[in-house]
């Protein structure tokens, strides 16, 4: 699966680093930055959980 995030829409909750901390991270300014783009079945439910906690639906999954 591939992780989209778009960082203009983010708010800098940093949900998205709480439940995948080794998929997202944030900048200086709370902005979340995105580590790795693709992502394989033992990150999967983490970033689930990222998509569905992200206050501003900032971050997609999709399938390749």
């Amino acid at each position: 699966m591939k992780v989209e995030l778009e960082a203009d829409k983010c708010v800098a909750s940093g949900q998205c680093v709480l439940a995948a901390m080794d998929v997202f991270d944030q900048d200086d300014d709370g902005i979340a930055i995105l580590l790795e783009e693709q992502v394989g079945d033992s990150r999967l439910d983490d970033v689930k959980e990222a998509v569905a906690l992200c206050p501003a639906a900032a971050i997609r999954l999709v399938e390749q």
